[in-house]
């Protein structure tokens, strides 16, 4: 059966959900934790934002919750203040904080996968993405996300990509609109280094990319991009995203469905070389 996650916006996680946003739940509870123990420390803003590394406006931001705190200054503020653990402990549900919240349950899914598939039909798959591409992705969203927004966004998309360099490397597969590979998201400029990218992650012996190549008379991905997630448990589950609304999927009829749709869809793209090699054309690469 289906469950169901709303107020997103299709670009796994680009979105911005009310339950995501900083000034809510742990971020909120974590700022004031924050601004307790550092007052009984007997810091102010200045001098604890020195030893942690970070501006006193900064500070300033973790403690009212309108900025979620990177893992650094989680460690750090909790040795700086003595914390014994309290700050650290939050340290996970924080990490989550950074999703919008239909994404959170797919984030922690696809951090432990044992393998994963991804048919991408609208942009690169956000695993595969350079920062500045990822950073024009946000910045194109609409309604605007603001820039501390974007910030923590990107942050969270850059740390998911550590999947890539994980090890035991797990299993993943790509699956990409040609026309996907054509779109200067960015500009030119931005868009040669993403292409780049993703010829350097092809190149890793578990990483396949295929490109679905425009001109295919047989398609069988017309209903739109989705990702299969193999967990460390055995099970597989499917992910759909579109507009503003994400589905996660366990029941094992419509799990089957989209393995057979991505099945053929492996099968009518080019193969995995003939795709790095599609991508070295479009680089003009000899």
């Amino acid at each position: 059966m289906p469950m169901t996650h709303g107020d997103g916006e299709q670009g796994e996680g680009a979105g911005a959900g009310p339950e995501a946003e900083p000034g809510t739940g742990v971020v909120v509870a974590f700022g004031r934790q924050l601004k307790l123990l550092r007052t009984q420390a007997g810091l102010d803003r200045a001098e604890f934002g020195k030893r942690t590394g970070y501006a006193p406006q900064s500070v300033a931001s973790f403690e009212q919750g309108r900025r979620i705190p990177p893992p650094r200054l989680i460690d750090r503020a909790d040795e700086v203040l003595g914390a014994g653990g309290v700050l650290t402990a939050l340290k996970e549900e924080l990490a989550r904080a950074q999703y919008p919240a239909f994404f959170r349950d797919m984030a922690r899914l696809e951090a432990g996968a044992v393998g994963l598939c991804v048919y991408a039909t609208h942009a690169v798959p956000g695993l595969l993405q350079t920062a500045e591409y990822a950073q024009a992705v946000f910045r194109m969203q609409r309604p605007l996300l603001d820039d501390e927004v974007i910030e923590q966004r990107l942050a969270a998309r850059m740390a998911r990509q550590e999947i890539l360099t994980r090890r035991p490397a797990p299993l993943l597969s790509f699956i990409v609109e040609e026309v996907v590979l054509r779109k200067p998201i960015g500009g030119r400029r931005v868009l040669r280094g993403q292409l780049e990218q993703i010829l350097l992650a092809g190149q890793k012996r578990h990483v396949e990319v295929q490109v679905m190549p425009t001109a295919r008379e047989d398609h069988a991905g017309l209903g739109g991009p989705f990702n299969l997630i193999d967990t460390s448990e055995g099970q597989r589950i499917a992910y759909t995203e579109v507009q503003d609304d994400s589905r996660m999927y366990t029941g094992q009829r419509k799990v089957h469905e989209l393995e057979a749709r991505y099945s053929i869809l492996r099968s009518q793209g080019l193969t995995p070389s003939e795709s790095l090699a599609f991508i070295e054309d479009l680089l003009g690469v000899e």
